[in-house]
């Protein structure tokens, strides 16, 4: 009984050690997102919960919009990723979600610099383009922290319910999704492009 209890306290300690190490590597992207010369908020001078205008300035600069939705999508994603992973390498949720931040600290990384933002404003038709703030980065992986965490407690079945609602529903809205906007980084189509536009 008292190994029992050993051992649970040195798991709880093991998870302990790897959500700090969650919030250790967020602490670590704001730092480097800053050092790349990203804004920490929006030009405007203040913050808000929502930004529901794809095409204005304000889009990727506050809390949440229309985008932070596929990065829920990412936690779902990353979560049975990880599942599988954990099959063959035994690792508990908090190793997964931290394995999970830092791939998507990474994207965000990866999403403000020249090299992807450029290519957003070339093959999609986000042509004003011009970066996340550090705020929306953040909140971008949180959301992805979210969606891992509902994933983790979710049947399948709804999780995936879940994803096709949001992929539509943001898809209805603003003609733009994960999946479109995967595809037109990987593989533009100037029919895409002219549909998103109104065209």
């Amino acid at each position: 009984m008292m190994r029992a209890r050993t051992g649970l306290r040195r798991a709880r300690i093991t998870g302990g050690v790897w959500l700090f190490a969650a919030v250790a590597a967020l602490a670590a992207t704001a730092a480097i997102l800053l050092a790349m010369g990203r804004v920490p908020i929006c030009e405007c001078g203040y913050v808000k919960f929502w930004e529901g205008a794809v095409d204005g300035p304000g889009n990727s600069q506050h809390i949440a919009d229309w985008y932070t939705f596929s990065h829920i999508i990412h936690g779902f994603l990353f979560f049975g990723a990880t599942w599988w992973l954990s099959r063959r390498w035994p690792m508990g949720f908090s190793a997964r979600l931290f394995l999970a931040t830092l791939v998507e600290a990474g994207w965000e990384i990866l999403e403000n610099s020249p090299l992807i933002i450029d290519r957003y404003r070339e093959a999609t038709i986000a042509q004003g383009y011009t970066g996340d703030s550090v705020l929306n980065s953040i909140c971008d992986i949180l959301a992805m922290a979210l969606g891992f965490a509902l994933a983790a407690r979710l049947p399948v079945w709804l999780t995936v319910v879940l994803t096709l609602a949001m992929e539509i529903g943001v898809l209805l809205v603003i003609r733009d999704n994960l999946t479109l906007n995967v595809l037109m980084l990987v593989w533009p189509s100037d029919a895409i492009r002219a549909w998103q536009g109104g065209g």
